[in-house]
């Protein structure tokens, strides 16, 4: 690994991502990028007994998608890297449990994503393991439950409210050639503009993603026209246009290559108000969609920038406002 600048670095071996899995539920699955995802529910049970279980199974799902595709076994992993949006990271740990491998669980949030595969890459590179297992999970009516209220209760939400995508994203880091090398990244910080709604949180990410964007850029001395695509996490209908402006207030202007997560999972008759978020969202989105489309030469340098809301339900009602934090990593298509 070479450090860049304040907060980035590149790294000094070819590191790939070797194979993904996707699983999602019915409402992803019957979204606009459903075709790319490797396994869909036509329910949130998932085939469990409650919702809670439904999260494990899918990142369940996930793990045994990657390894099939890549005809490895869990014995051929050295670590599994994961994190999700529960207490205690519930989902990654107790999956973790069934894995008999080295296991580092993160917390980022929506950011959990990319920090996942950021580290994942650094320990590849640094020769401290050949093969790492990435995983992040969320689940619609879990998230409910924990953050706002039980979906039984039906309380009704402002239009800058997102929904939490229900699905598992899975990413094999390895030495092994393929053709979507990970180039380097940049570990954001935490920043606070005093966001308060937590039923708008693509605002309160907002000025992390500014942040780690404007970093990863100037440390990397690069423009966005470098880039094919610089994709944002969750930001959402709301949030995605403010990041555009304070971005171009600062000479920047990604309008021409930028997307987001959030806002390409769904369509705007499924009900999904702003748009997409939770720790799933961009990583069924990259590991899912953009891959594919890299793959297929669409695309042959895109960034990814996931964003996290740094919350929980007791500091908010004690009146604190919304932190947030916003990691990215470069991908790279690889020719031949």
């Amino acid at each position: 690994m070479a450090k860049l600048g304040r907060q980035s670095w590149t790294l000094n071996n070819a590191v790939y991502i070797e194979e993904t899995g996707t699983s999602v539920g019915p409402k992803e699955g019957n979204g606009p990028l459903g075709s790319s995802f490797d396994k869909s529910y036509e329910n949130l049970y998932c085939g469990e007994d409650n919702w809670e279980m439904a999260e494990r199974k899918l990142l369940q799902d996930s793990i045994q998608v990657t390894l099939d595709k890549a005809g490895l076994k869990p014995q051929h992993i050295d670590m599994f890297i994961a994190g999700d949006l529960l207490n205690q990271n519930v989902s990654a740990n107790y999956t973790a449990r069934d894995m008999d491998m080295s296991y580092l669980g993160m917390f980022g949030a929506c950011s959990t994503s990319m920090e996942t595969l950021a580290i994942a890459s650094q320990l590849v590179d640094a020769g401290a393991a050949n093969r790492i297992l990435t995983a992040v999970s969320s689940h619609n009516a879990t998230a409910e439950r924990q953050f706002r209220f039980p979906t039984e209760y039906g309380n009704q939400k402002p239009e800058t409210a997102t929904s939490t995508a229900t699905g598992a994203g899975c990413a094999l880091v390895s030495r092994e050639k393929s053709k979507i090398r990970i180039e380097g990244a940049t570990i954001g910080k935490v920043v606070d503009f005093g966001a308060t709604n937590a039923f708008d949180l693509g605002s309160a990410m907002v000025p992390a993603a500014h942040d780690t964007i404007k970093r990863h850029l100037s440390d990397f001395g690069r423009t966005p026209a470098d880039y094919d695509l610089i994709v944002t996490g969750d930001l959402s209908s709301v949030g995605s246009p403010i990041l555009k402006d304070m971005l171009r207030s600062d000479g920047i202007d990604i309008d021409a290559v930028h997307k987001d997560c959030g806002n390409l999972l769904y369509t705007s008759d499924q009900g999904m108000l702003a748009g997409g978020s939770g720790t799933a969202c961009s990583a069924i989105v990259t590991y899912g969609h953009l891959l594919d489309e890299m793959k297929k030469g669409t695309y042959k340098r895109i960034l990814i920038t996931a964003t996290g809301a740094l919350m929980s339900p007791t500091v908010i009602r004690q009146k604190e406002s919304i932190p947030a934090i916003a990691h990215s990593v470069v991908l790279v298509r690889e020719e031949g």
